[in-house]
Formats: structure tokens, sequence, C-alpha cells
């Protein structure tokens, strides 16, 4: 409990140093908050090491697991991205929402699970760190969205000057999402080739959905190659794409483990 105390206090450290900063309008938040946010993101991981050393069996994928994972994906690709530009910002989302993830985990206990070989296992961690990279995407989307509202309307606040140029998060946004993709189709992939028995395992919907999301973000990227897609519909395209996506993997993790009790 200890580890994951610190870790999420070091999280909310760092949200709050980022929340400051940007509530002063200033476009370069600084150094201090990786100094809170680089200790969060080590003990997170430092916490799933050492569940997978005390809990016998394969690595933890269960629901909370998964979504603790995803948020510390979230919060280092935060992280690194913000040690290099004005996309700090963020981390006043990322940070707070990877310490729920962590506590909500610690709380509810860690489950035992089937030892996976290594072809499962590679499918298994390129799909949540494809749900963190598209998270991620999902943010800049929904910042993207305020930013290009409060333009229009003129309304330059000071959280405004936080943010780099529409031109500059929007690029980000389909860097983001073409990363994302890209990690979303080897997930897809290795699925195809090494899952078995889509049907005893109830994938079948889960499958479905992936690759409706899949379709949602191809058509996205190939729209803004082809036809210059952007602003309100590229937001559109990415939120739609990701509401499938987590209908895909943690709605059916959700009914499956928590409400009809099967793994």
């Amino acid at each position: 409990m200890t580890i994951v105390l610190i870790a999420a206090l070091a999280y909310l450290t760092a949200a709050g140093l980022l929340f400051r900063a940007m509530g002063q309008g200033r476009p370069q938040p600084g150094r201090a908050w990786l100094t809170a946010a680089a200790p969060a993101v080590l003990l997170h991981a430092a916490y799933h090491l050492l569940v997978a050393w005390r809990t016998p069996g394969g690595p933890d994928m269960h629901f909370f697991s998964a979504l603790s994972l995803v948020g510390m994906g979230m919060a280092g690709m935060t992280m690194l991205v913000g040690a290099r530009g004005r996309m700090a910002a963020l981390g006043v989302f990322a940070f707070p929402l990877a310490a729920a993830l962590l506590v909500a985990y610690h709380l509810h206990g860690h489950t035992t699970s089937t030892v996976l070989g290594w072809r499962l296992q590679l499918h298994a961690w390129l799909a949540l760190l494809a749900y963190a990279t598209l998270a991620i995407a999902t943010v800049l989307a929904v910042m993207l969205r305020i930013q290009e509202r409060a333009l229009r309307r003129r309304t330059f606040s000071t959280w405004l000057r936080s943010l780099p140029p529409l031109t500059e998060l929007e690029s980000l946004l389909f860097r983001t999402i073409g990363a994302g993709f890209a990690l979303l189709s080897l997930t897809l992939l290795t699925g195809v080739l090494f899952v078995e028995d889509f049907l005893s395992q109830h994938l079948v919907h889960k499958s479905v959905l992936s690759m409706l999301s899949w379709l949602v973000f191809g058509g996205l990227l190939l729209g803004r190659w082809r036809y210059g897609w952007r602003g309100v519909r590229a937001v559109r395209w990415t939120l739609t794409a990701m509401v499938l996506l987590l209908l895909a993997f943690f709605g059916s993790k959700f009914v499956l483990e928590l409400v009809l009790g099967r793994p």
C-alpha cells in the first residue's frame, strides 16, 4: 500500500504543478512536474512487477489490472511527450487518471491468471499499448475541440495560451493516431494468428468491435491523407473509434469478469 500511496501522491503533485502553470498561461511549465511524474510512473510499474512476483500464474490482465496498466502507459507517454514540448498539459488529465486506476487496482485485489505463452502475452501487451496510445489521442482530440471552439468564440483565456497552436496540436493528434493505429493493427494481426477458439473464449463481439474501431481510425487517417480532414470531423471520428475500442476491450471484460464472473 505504501508504494501505491506514494505513486498516487506523486501523480497528483505533478498534475497540480501543471494545473498551476496552465492557470498562469505559461506555454513552458518548467521541469518541476517531471521530478514528481517520473517517480510516479516508476513506482506504478514497480507495483505491477511486485504483484506479478507474488501472485502465481501468468501476468494479471484482468479488468482492474488492465485499466491500471493503460493508465500507466498514458502517464508514461505524457511524461515523454511533455518533456519535449508544450503538451505537458496532457498530464492534468492523464496523471490523476493513472493515480485513480492504480488505487482501484490495489483495492480490488489481484487475481491469479492462467499462464500464457509468449505469443498471447505479446498480443495482450500490444493491445494495452495500443489502447494507451489511442486514449492519449482521444484526450488530444478533446483538447483540440475545446481550443477550436474557444477561438471561434474569441474567448482567449489563460488556459489557451498554455497550449500549442491549433495546427501543431492537430498534427500531434494525427501522429498519435497513426502510431496507435499501427499498434492496433499488430494487435488484431497477432490475435488472428495466435488466439484459438474465439467462440469458447467469448471473443467474437470483442473482435467485431475492435475491427470496427480499426476501420474508423483507418478511415480517418485515409480522409486526412486524401481529403485533408481536420477540425470537428477529426474529433468526431476519433471519439467514435475510441468508444468502439473501449466497448471492445473494457466493456467486454467488465461484463464477462464483473457481471458474469467468467475469466
